[in-house]
Formats: structure tokens, sequence, C-alpha cells
């Protein structure tokens, strides 16, 4: 089971895209690109079949990927594997839930944000 970007990052790289690099912000709204793709990362460590997405994650990502003229990617690993999205091919039923500020730091107070969720069913294993 792959836990933390950077080692999901690695598999990527060494399995499927050689030509994959970091992102060179880690505030950037994707982690990672290559030539074809902008891709976003997420590590859980609990098995979904319906997977969580940020819209403000899922806007910026499609906005950067149009302009660069690449193809957006949302790549999830769980205990169960790896799943792949083209997030830009994909109907995603928005709603608000009160959520977690971050996730890895300490402020662990309570926003509204806007999500949605991503059957597995629709993603390629990777």
């Amino acid at each position: 089971m792959i836990e933390k970007e950077v080692d999901l990052f690695n598999y990527l790289k060494r399995k499927y895209f050689d030509s994959l690099k970091k992102s060179p912000n880690v505030f950037d709204c994707f982690d990672c690109y290559n030539e074809d793709y902008y891709i976003e990362l997420k590590c859980r460590l609990a098995h979904y079949d319906k997977l969580l997405i940020e819209k403000s994650k899922y806007d910026r990502l499609i906005e950067q990927s149009y302009k660069y003229k690449l193809i957006p990617i949302y790549i999830n690993s769980t205990p169960k594997g790896i799943w792949a999205f083209k997030i830009n091919e994909l109907c995603i039923e928005w709603f608000e839930r009160d959520m977690p500020k971050t996730t890895y730091f300490e402020d662990n107070d309570k926003v509204k944000k806007i999500v949605g969720f991503i059957d597995t069913n629709l993603g390629i294993i990777l």
C-alpha cells in the first residue's frame, strides 16, 4: 500500500510515466506533470468506493490543463489499489460539506467546502 504522495509519484514515474516531473511549487494545483498530463495525487489510508475531490482543486486543475493543452488526471491510492481518472471526461455532482480546513497540519477547524465524489468504477486501475 502506498501511503505518501512522494511514494506514489515515484511509483508512477517508475511504472507508467518515465518523463514525470514534480510540480515546481508545493502550493500548485497539481502535484506532477509531463508532456501530456497535469496530475493531482491523493493517498487515502482507507478505501472508499467513491473518492472525494474538492471543487476548487478540480477547477484549478481543469483551468491549468486547458491553458497548457494537457489532460487533467486525478490519481488516488487506497489500500485496495490505485485509480486514475481523466476528470475532464467526468460529470461530477457538487455539494457543500463541512471539512477540515487542512489535511496535514494541526489546524483542524472545520470550514465549508464544495466537494464531489468520483466512483472508482469510472477510473482506470493502475
